[in-house]
């Protein structure tokens, strides 16, 4: 843990930095005030870092997490002590999760297709901007996705001007200062620079503030055991168990994000059990439910953070702006966190699954429309499920009409020589052991192949070319689209030639639709055959020899 102090120690301050504005605008935006958002980063933060499984991550508040904590907190609200009956059910989703990280359920998020994810990422920005559009004017925003599209119409007959300045500045200086310099997070600095011109405006008696943060040491918010209806009891059964699981998918999405840029794989099993107790303790102490964050996981990495010591710095950052500057958190406007929230929304949407929406397989889109929808005005958890049984029950039907009676995906969980097969027998005798590297492809590459193709990636020797044979290759859906668009993405960043051979049929139309070919590998790049192919790689091999 305490090697690499340096980069561990720029890493964690940079992604404390960039995880306080999100925090106030979660916790804000949630009903229980910028303390709650700042004390689930603070808590899940360490305790996700210490106890987790992916050495990078950093966790708190997510966009999903605080979506879902809303519609708990909005039914929650109407029974007498909701607010300890909340916090017991944030409490609820920790335990669960660290049941969930010991039965080891982690290592099943990798069947969730990129159709269901696509849609489920999308709804997620979709529903921040919806929730967003109201405190942007200054008006409080409507419970539900259904509600905010009915009332849309008093955004522009009761909306506050001054309020929209201060967003519209937010969220123009937040675009504009990454393109000048991006040595600091953008969101800090319009959070800093449209919070001190609203102190001097002369339209501040307009303007609504966030309330008041309590400083100094986190106390416990959750002391005994609330009691129960049987209504209340199933409500916080269920949301327990929906926050988990979705934590568990928000949390192990970003562990296989931050293992691709660090070339690590990590422990769902401790991920899990991590992520859990940072929840369980965030809830008695009053904080937000949340998860590993892409973002702040994504610039703790690009600052030099390599181990949990920059996750431990990360929150002890967030308790020294607890005890130093919560005070001065009531001088934030929140039309500012909201501009914020705005772009995290924007952000959040899916734009390379929407872009392709009508390149896919109709199945697939099929599947995506109907998450995105049923992820808006149902709820996120259900979707996912619909979305994971879609795509299951598509890919059967698929399967049957493709006439396939047995497919199999090759393991691919250690490097190797493959066993040749008959028609590449003395093709590369002329060639050194160790420079070509030809990768069998067998049955349908689908959503269930992601983490081989990386491990294999991973576990490549440096050599100089993989040829990826498709001949046996009768189906590729989206998922397994881009998880071998990623490994040739990193094939090539390694230097190594990447070469296909015997595409055809409904593979060569994805790839094609989709710009694979001939934007990452080019015409020259794909053969029919593989005797086609050899010839080529040797004699561009024999030429660098020479």
């Amino acid at each position: 843990m305490f090697t690499n102090i340096k980069g561990n120690l720029f890493g964690g301050i940079t992604a404390g930095i960039v995880a306080m504005p999100l925090a106030l605008a979660f916790g804000e935006q949630s009903g229980l005030g910028a303390h709650a958002g700042l004390m689930g980063a603070l808590m899940i933060g360490f305790f996700a870092a210490v106890f987790g499984g992916t050495p990078t991550q950093i966790s708190g508040p997510t966009a999903p997490m605080t979506s879902l904590a809303i519609v708990l907190i909005g039914l929650l609200s109407a029974y007498e002590g909701g607010l300890i009956l909340t916090l017991f059910t944030f409490t609820i989703a920790g335990l669960i999760q660290i049941a969930m990280g010991f039965l080891g359920i982690g290592k099943y998020v990798k069947y969730i297709p990129y159709p269901a994810l696509s849609g489920f990422m999308t709804a997620i920005g979709v529903l921040i901007i919806l929730g967003q559009v109201y405190p942007m004017v200054g008006l409080a925003s409507p419970a539900g996705a259904v509600n905010q599209i009915k009332e849309m119409s008093t955004v522009f007959t009761n909306m506050n001007g001054y309020e929209l300045i201060l967003s519209i500045a937010t969220v123009a200086i937040i675009y504009i200062v990454p393109r000048i310099t991006k040595a600091v997070p953008s969101t800090l600095i319009a959070l800093i620079i449209v919070t001190a011109a609203s102190a001097f405006v002369p339209f501040k008696e307009h303007i609504t503030f966030i309330t008041s943060m309590q400083s100094g040491i986190p106390t416990p918010k959750l002391m005994e055991i609330p009691s129960f209806t049987s209504e209340t009891f199933g409500i916080v059964l269920k949301y327990g168990a929906m926050l988990a699981a979705l934590g568990a998918i928000d949390s192990l999405l970003t562990s296989v994000i931050a293992d691709n840029i660090t070339k690590t794989k990590h422990n769902s099993k401790k991920e899990l059990i991590g992520q859990g107790i940072g929840n369980t303790i965030s809830g008695i102490f009053g904080g937000l439910p949340g998860a590993g964050a892409t973002i702040r996981t994504v610039v703790n990495i690009n600052s030099g953070g390599t181990t949990k010591l920059s996750g431990i710095i990360h929150a002890i950052v967030l308790l020294l702006i607890l005890l130093i500057l919560g005070p001065y958190v009531s001088l934030i406007p929140k039309s500012v966190l909201a501009g914020i929230l705005l772009t995290v929304g924007i952000g959040v949407i899916d734009y390379k699954g929407l872009k392709h929406l009508f390149h896919v397989p109709r199945a697939e889109a099929f599947v995506l429309i109907i998450v995105l929808i049923l992820a808006i005005f149902m709820g996120l958890v259900e979707a996912i499920a619909a979305g994971v049984a879609l795509s299951s029950l598509l890919f059967m039907i698929q399967s049957e009409e493709i006439g396939v009676a047995k497919t199999e995906v090759s393991s691919l969980k250690e490097f190797r020589r493959e066993q040749p097969w008959m028609d590449e027998k003395d093709l590369f005798k002329n060639l050194p052991d160790d420079s070509v590297y030809v990768k069998h492809l067998y049955g349908f590459l689908f959503f269930g192949i992601t983490s081989e193709f990386q491990e294999m990636v991973k576990n490549l020797p440096d050599i100089k070319v993989v040829i990826f044979r498709f001949e046996r290759v009768p189906y590729i859906d989206q998922s397994g689209l881009y998880a071998l668009e990623d490994a040739v993405l990193d094939l090539e960043r390694r230097g190594i030639e990447v070469y296909f051979t015997g595409v055809k049929g409904q593979p060569y139309d994805m790839l094609k639709a989709l710009k694979v070919v001939p934007d990452l590998i080019g015409v020259g790049h794909i053969f029919d055959n593989i005797e086609e192919c050899a010839i080529h790689v040797s004699n561009v091999l024999n030429k660098e020899k020479k």
